[in-house]
């Protein structure tokens, strides 16, 4: 991934955090010298160092037999993004140099794959993986509410996975390069926009402003 340095995110709490708010990952491996990608919700286990991603694919999925203890690994979570529109920047009043960009954030993950074709292994990610989601429902669903037998029966569809990470990248391309008349502005159009995309880039942009002036 290209990264100049402006772009960069080194703080692993904020790139746990992204990791943890958009959990649906794009795993890349190879395959026979060919790239293979597959996209799995991924359960980042952050009390433990160095992180682990743990996940499941359907076992008629050749990706677990083909790619476990092959080698590194990427696994790609997609923050918010959004395209910026050149009449949110202050300068373009002034001499008008400006033009369209889009800005987003990513965190690329790399490591090792292991492969966990177990029952308990998988009952217990499967328990962790189901509170970690039903947590904001009312009356959250757990795997002891499905019959024992059908839990097993659908256990025996899928297999077990995880990537113990080794190097983490992560790219959040907000603005934060701007001179600062642009960023206040950038960050008001983010803002007032009716886009998610847009008001999520914006609090993105909030909290890195924070941070300059604390700095």
């Amino acid at each position: 991934m290209y990264l100049p340095a402006h772009f960069e995110q080194p703080d692993r709490a904020i790139i746990r955090q992204l990791m943890k708010e958009a959990p649906m990952a794009t795993l890349v491996t190879t395959a026979a010298g060919a790239l293979e990608a597959n996209h799995l919700p991924m359960l980042l286990d952050d009390c433990e160092e160095p992180l682990v991603l743990r996940f499941h694919v359907a076992r008629a999925n050749p990706v677990w037999r083909e790619a476990g203890g092959a080698g590194d690994v990427l696994a790609i979570f997609q923050g918010p993004d959004t395209y910026i529109s050149p009449s949110w920047y202050a300068t373009k009043a002034e001499h008008g140099k400006v033009v369209p960009t889009w800005n987003y954030a990513v965190v690329h993950a790399y490591g090792t794959l292991a492969v966990f074709d177990d029952k308990e292994w998988l009952r217990a990610f499967l328990s962790r993986l189901t509170a970690t989601h039903e947590a904001r429902f009312q009356n959250p669903w757990q795997v002891a509410d499905a019959p024992a037998d059908y839990v097993d029966k659908m256990m025996g569809a899928i297999v077990g996975m995880e990537i113990a990470v080794t190097r983490l990248v992560a790219k959040w391309k907000i603005g934060q390069n701007q001179p600062a008349a642009n960023r206040a502005t950038l960050l008001a159009g983010l803002q007032r926009s009716d886009q998610p995309g847009a008001r999520a880039i914006g609090q993105l942009l909030a909290a890195q402003n924070a941070g300059v002036e604390k700095s």
